[in-house]
């Protein structure tokens, strides 16, 4: 919200009177219209998932989310730099699994390895309209994918979506692409149109404007020491104005192209859980709410997050009780279980 101005007041001029002449008859000239700001290109809309400009047949498709591997003899992940939006999650064990939300998945030649499903990834996908793509599943998400609740593509059960690759052992050489994704997809009879009554996820700056908090706290560091398995942080870079991405010790890059992985906001979401069972699986509360921050431009305000549904939409508000706007470009959201939020630090 922007400070509201009250206008000066003008002083009223009373015109001096004029003779009245007769003008020539003249031409009418087309009258020529307002410049508009920055106007969307033709053939292009505003992507549910960066903010940015994209092709049409690009941004009003409907997503996929994959699951993707995120152990060490799985790294790196193929194709992860195309995908919109990234959620990292803690799983059974410590480790930690990532969703991929993808719009711009055309020319990718390999995605993944593509690993099982956990039940809150379920919830989180269903936010975008996304076609959810995973091999296997934990027990707890059959109930969901039984009952057929989500769109998704089962690697167990559906070979046309996926391959296996030689370079890696089993169960890390899962993948797929844009061909199999496709297939898949048109095996299952899926529509690839979002829903008539969606709308979008985020809230993005305005073109031409930023969001830079500058009320914020320093985050030109951001340690998750939460994930104990894999230690993963983010650098602010100045210059770029994009957070890079690093876990075990490493720059965390894209097997695809070699470049380390970046984005342009980071969203900590707080969240309650309880174990299902002695295994470790959990049960993450994708619908109470909690607290969290947002991260961009190297700062960090405390944010609180609210859902009205299971299966609808995450919003998330500063301390005003204002939607958050993130920047346009990617976003990474980082559940964060909330007994372990003491272990996340920004400098």
């Amino acid at each position: 919200p922007t400070e509201e101005v009250t206008p000066e007041p003008t002083e009223e001029v009373t015109p001096e009177p004029t003779e009245e002449v007769t003008p020539e008859p003249t031409a009418m000239a087309a009258e020529e219209p307002e410049p508009t700001e920055d106007p969307i290109p033709d053939g292009y809309v505003v992507s549910y998932l960066t903010g940015e400009y994209v092709p049409e047949a690009i941004g009003r498709r409907r997503p996929v989310a994959v699951m993707l591997n995120n152990l060490r003899p799985a790294c790196p992940q193929a194709g992860i730099a195309n995908a919109g939006v990234v959620y990292e999650a803690p799983v059974e064990g410590g480790i930690t699994r990532l969703m991929g939300v993808f719009e711009d998945y055309d020319n990718l030649e390999k995605i993944g390895s593509v690993r099982s499903c956990r039940d809150y990834f379920l919830f989180y996908a269903n936010e975008y309209d996304a076609i959810y793509s995973h091999y296997g599943q934990a027990v707890y998400a059959l109930q969901y994918l039984d009952q057929h609740l989500i769109d998704n593509l089962n690697g167990l059960t559906l070979g046309n979506a996926y391959y296996r690759s030689t370079d890696r052992v089993a169960p890390h050489n899962a993948y797929t692409d844009f061909s199999h994704l496709q297939a898949g997809i048109q095996s299952q009879g899926y529509s690839q149109d979002y829903k008539e009554d969606y709308n979008g996820h985020f809230q993005f700056a305005p073109e031409g404007t930023e969001t830079t908090l500058d009320d914020g706290v320093s985050a030109n560091v951001v340690k998750l020491d939460n994930f104990a398995y894999n230690h993963p942080w983010f650098e602010y870079n100045a210059e770029t104005k994009e957070y890079s991405r690093f876990q075990f010790n490493a720059p965390h890059i894209d097997q695809n192209t070699g470049n380390q992985l970046t984005c342009e906001n980071i969203i900590l979401q707080y969240s309650n859980y309880v174990p299902y069972d002695p295994n470790g699986y959990l049960n993450v509360d994708t619908q109470s709410g909690g607290e969290g921050k947002y991260i961009t431009r190297g700062k960090a305000i405390d944010i609180h997050w609210t859902k009205d549904s299971q299966w609808g939409i995450t919003h998330y508000y500063d301390s005003n009780n204002q939607e958050i706007q993130l920047n346009p470009g990617k976003t990474w959201v980082e559940i964060v279980l909330n007994d372990s939020v003491g272990s996340v630090s920004l400098q």
